[in-house]
């Protein structure tokens, strides 16, 4: 309760926000989250990881329109819910079908890395909302970019294997991403 609080405090003092924005940063870290275990378990395989980040893309880029003003409206917010509720059953039948894969695979550890930083990159992105030092609209190009490392991560494994020279693509857009995140926050 003093945690929402504290939350719904800085997006109003920052003008960014309508209070359900937290819930929308924060649902973006927990399903990466949710995708980077399901590799390092070998509950996803990597084709699988692959459609899920793009999915994960999809909301990106409506989640990148909703917050161009600066504004999250009611309506923009239950569009995202239901967006990211579609993503979240999505991720529960891809880890509890029979599919599994192997973890331990060098294509599934390039994945693995790939979607942990994207967690990290979300998060850093949630934490400046929470404290203030990102603004509406300088989420919504963040996020336009975290689009874009997710359809680069879905693109990549599409075809069931990241190779080394995917996997640097991948590591490159997400240097350039973490450098777009670290100027945004401290501007």
């Amino acid at each position: 309760m003093i945690r929402t609080g504290l939350l719904l405090g800085a997006f109003v003092a920052a003008g960014a926000f309508a209070a359900d924005g937290a819930g929308v940063a924060q649902r973006d870290v927990n399903q990466q989250n949710r995708i980077a275990a399901g590799l390092d378990s070998g509950q996803l395989t990597t084709r699988e990881a692959a459609s899920l980040e793009h999915k994960e893309s999809v909301v990106g880029r409506m989640e990148a329109q909703a917050l161009k003003d600066g504004e999250l409206t009611a309506g923009e917010s239950a569009k995202l819910d239901a967006a990211q509720d579609h993503v979240s059953q999505a991720i529960r039948h891809q880890k509890h079908d029979a599919q599994v894969g192997n973890p331990d695979s060098a294509s599934a550890e390039r994945m693995q890395a790939s979607v942990q930083r994207s967690a990290n990159q979300e998060a850093r992105i949630q934490q400046g909302l929470e404290s203030g030092s990102l603004s509406g609209q300088e989420a919504a190009r963040l996020e336009h970019g975290q689009a874009r490392v997710n359809h680069r991560q879905a693109r990549s494994g599409a075809d069931g294997h990241v190779g080394a020279r995917e996997a640097h693509g991948m590591q490159h857009s997400q240097g350039r991403q973490s450098a777009r995140i670290y100027g945004k926050k401290h501007n």
